[in-house]
């Protein structure tokens, strides 16, 4: 299959025909995180208290899925972009067979270690209780959470964005809809309660899953999984785990992050770690659409940097760069603007609702500048840099928030945590751009 429309195309319509499905499930299944979170805060503060406990948790299974995923998505673009289909087809089966594996080992390791892992941060013996309940079933769809993340970059680094946007949305939908079913229960359907959350988001990865296997099964593909290309081949897995493990341990670090987070906010009150996991869904609609654009681009930026067309690579930059920034600024619009609407989905405490209003104004004001970082760290995956987007994310979710948050919460309390993001956007902004230039020129 011909796929030089990618190095042909104009830009603006091939970067929006690739970005815009990316955008629209991206959307979609953070309107999923939010409405998931909206019906388990019915249940109680405690219910939703518990989700906020086990997000990091899921945000590094996820981290981990996504970050190899990338560095398939990344090996698939290159190699298909220099017409090496060989390793392109390798790189597809080992990718996906290692996937799995990744999956199977995560969910064990996960169930295992919850116990351990709830000591540092709540007392509570109801919350305790709900985050087992639902992190015990959730991590058992570790595996399906990994290949459906491996058979997505694979559609999405042939440009095959429709495929995925559809798989992904039909898996959110139904989210969407078991939600209320199995947490209050219908008719046959008992009432499960956070328990049934879980369920419900497992049995949407699985028809995504489906899908994805599907489509690869009844549509042509340039790209080819195979018994015949199961063989190491050692080239193709020191990519792969070059670009996957850096992209892992950036997207894994917001999870350690929250956690630490947590740890200094619970010192003052448990309702700061509530509205901080609240914030999160939140992001997630402003951030996850952001990086929809970057889903897009990834596959342009390594297969025309394959094809040696580097004005393209420049000019894929320049017009993600500004429509990430248009994104940010309509998250910062909404959050001046209808900040206690927002809040208010998950919470009717006023006194909460007060907090997060104060959180939502303070961490909004870095945005904006956000979008710098963001479009850099994704442009140099796709062009296969390992390392400079890792040190981006260092400096983002590390060395720099975490000091500030400490320093900032000693004179202006839990609000000097807000100020840290909004101090650390604009330090990893800087830093970002000037890795981007040294890198990519």
């Amino acid at each position: 299959m011909d796929q030089t429309f990618m190095k042909e195309k104009n830009i603006l319509p091939l970067v929006l025909s690739m970005s815009l499905p990316m955008v629209l499930s991206m959307a979609v299944n953070s309107l999923y995180n939010i409405i998931d979170s909206y019906f388990v805060a019915k249940l109680s503060e405690n219910a939703m208290t518990a989700l906020a406990l086990v997000y990091p948790v899921q945000n590094l299974i996820s981290a981990i899925a996504i970050g190899f995923g990338i560095g398939i998505n990344a090996c698939i673009a290159l190699y298909l972009g220099a017409g090496d289909s060989a390793r392109a087809n390798s790189a597809a089966t080992l990718g996906t067979l290692l996937s799995f594996l990744h999956g199977v080992l995560l969910g064990v390791l996960c169930i295992m270690g919850m116990p351990l892992f709830l000591k540092g941060f709540s007392s509570d013996t109801e919350t305790t209780a709900m985050v087992l309940c639902y992190a015990n079933r959730a991590f058992l769809f570790s595996p399906v959470i990994h290949l459906g993340l491996s058979f997505e970059k694979f559609f999405q680094a042939m440009g095959k964005m429709k495929i995925s946007m559809f798989s992904m949305m039909c898996g959110c939908v139904a989210n969407i809809l078991l939600d209320p079913l199995m947490i209050f229960g219908t008719g046959f359907i008992p009432a499960m309660g956070i328990a049934g959350a879980a369920y419900a988001t497992g049995i949407g990865q699985c028809i995504t899953l489906f899908l994805y296997i599907l489509f690869y099964v009844r549509c042509p593909m340039p790209v080819t999984i195979g018994r015949r290309y199961v063989a190491p081949d050692r080239p193709v897995l020191k990519k792969l785990y070059s670009v996957g493990i850096s992209a892992t341990l950036s997207l894994a670090l917001p999870s350690l992050l929250i956690s630490a987070l947590n740890g200094l906010l619970a010192a003052f009150s448990e309702k700061y770690v509530l509205v901080l996991g609240v914030y999160y869904k939140l992001q997630t609609f402003i951030y996850l659409t952001a990086n929809g654009i970057i889903q897009g681009i990834r596959p342009l930026m390594g297969y025309n940097f394959g094809a040696k067309e580097y004005g393209r690579v420049k000019k894929i930059f320049r017009t993600a760069l500004a429509m990430n920034i248009g994104i940010m600024l309509f998250g910062t619009v909404l959050s001046w603007t209808v900040p206690a609407q927002l809040i208010g989905l998950f919470t009717d405490n006023a006194q909460t609702v007060e907090t997060g209003v104060t959180a939502l104004h303070i961490i909004s004001l870095g945005f904006v500048v956000s979008a710098v970082t963001i479009t850099c760290s994704g442009a140099l995956e796709g062009l296969g840099k390992a390392y400079p987007p890792l040190f981006i994310s260092l400096l983002r979710y590390v060395a720099v928030i975490l000091p500030a948050a400490y320093f900032f919460s000693r004179f202006a309390g839990a609000d000097g945590v807000w100020y840290a993001f909004c101090f650390t956007e604009f330090a990893a902004a800087g830093f970002a751009a000037f890795i981007y230039r040294r890198e990519a020129g």
